[in-house]
């Protein structure tokens, strides 16, 4: 982690949501999903505000042998985007707490606010991350 990783990191992403991000696509399996509407799933959403966060983050660590896993989010999903629209997330990097990074979000689609909350990420060495799941996944098969 390098010293310019601070308090006060501001980070924008745009993204066009494609059809393919909608709520029948998150989960294909499920015909609950299939019969919804055709707008930004939250799961993927959730997924938009990680990469944000990890894009902000990357010029202040030493990526790709430091990486962040995401480790908690809280945000709410109070509009609907359809496809086509480009969403703006905006993060805000509020508390850094040794390898703990807490960052404000907002998202907009250029209509509403779709969504506000926190996302909380934790600074990894990826190798010794890699090392742990592997031997996870080689108890357990």
């Amino acid at each position: 982690m390098k010293d310019r990783l601070q308090v006060g990191l501001e980070y924008e992403l745009r993204f066009r949501v494609p059809e393919n991000k909608t709520v029948p696509a998150l989960y294909p399996e499920s015909p609950e999903f299939q019969v919804m509407p055709r707008v930004f799933a939250t799961g993927y959403m959730v997924g938009l505000i990680e990469w944000a966060c990890i894009q902000a983050v990357n010029p202040h660590i030493d990526w790709p042998r430091e990486q962040t896993v995401g480790i908690s989010i809280n945000a709410n999903h109070t509009a609907a985007t359809p496809p086509g629209l480009e969403v703006r997330v905006r993060t805000k990097l509020i508390k850094v707490d040794g390898k703990r990074l807490v960052f404000e979000t907002e998202l907009d689609d250029g209509v509403d606010v779709i969504s506000t909350g926190t996302h909380e990420r934790f600074i990894i060495n990826a190798e010794k991350f890699k090392r742990k799941v592997t031997d996870k996944a080689e108890k357990h098969t």
